[in-house]
């Protein structure tokens, strides 16, 4: 296990579509490994492929709920239902967040890491999670679609975080 340079914004790979997934094997083994003790170490939710500059569609998420870690491979969003508006940052775009429209609740199927098809009902934090994770699979940013961003980069450098 290795942590991995979190890519940064305005790097052009976050901008761009993220390939599907056809081998399941040790790097991808390798890769998810890397990607969960990269957002543990940065004390993220959720972190995407692209975001440690590999162009797969690859995403783990973990929220703290009884779930844990959820690794997945090639996600799609297969049911939205309701609305949810609420803050969202992001391990790419250091010191900024914004309020951002969301589904409340969110159908994913996708595969594990051994190509093993599984769907996730998310909903709240989880589902903007999800949400947020697939749309770096995409090369949307959350600064793309948020209502109002703010500057949080004076507060974390008082506050030492």
């Amino acid at each position: 296990m290795a942590i991995r340079l979190i890519v940064k914004d305005p790097d052009p790979v976050l901008r761009e579509r993220a390939k599907e997934v056809s081998k399941f094997n040790a790097n991808l083994h390798k890769l998810l490994k890397d990607m969960a003790e990269t957002m543990y170490d940065a004390e993220g939710v959720g972190l995407a492929a692209p975001q440690v500059g590999i162009l797969k569609r690859v995403i783990v998420v973990d929220v703290g709920e009884e779930t844990g870690l959820i690794e997945m491979v090639n996600p799609e969003i297969v049911e939205r239902e309701g609305e949810q508006l609420g803050p969202e940052g992001c391990l790419s775009i250091p010191g900024i967040s914004g309020d951002v429209r969301r589904a409340q609740r969110v159908k994913v199927k996708g595969l594990d890491r051994d190509g093993k098809p599984f769907e996730v009902e998310a909903t709240d934090f989880m589902a903007r999670a999800f949400q947020h994770e697939i749309d770096h699979l995409n090369g949307v940013l959350f600064t793309d679609i948020a209502e109002e961003l703010y500057d949080t980069s004076a507060k974390s450098r008082r506050s030492g975080e």
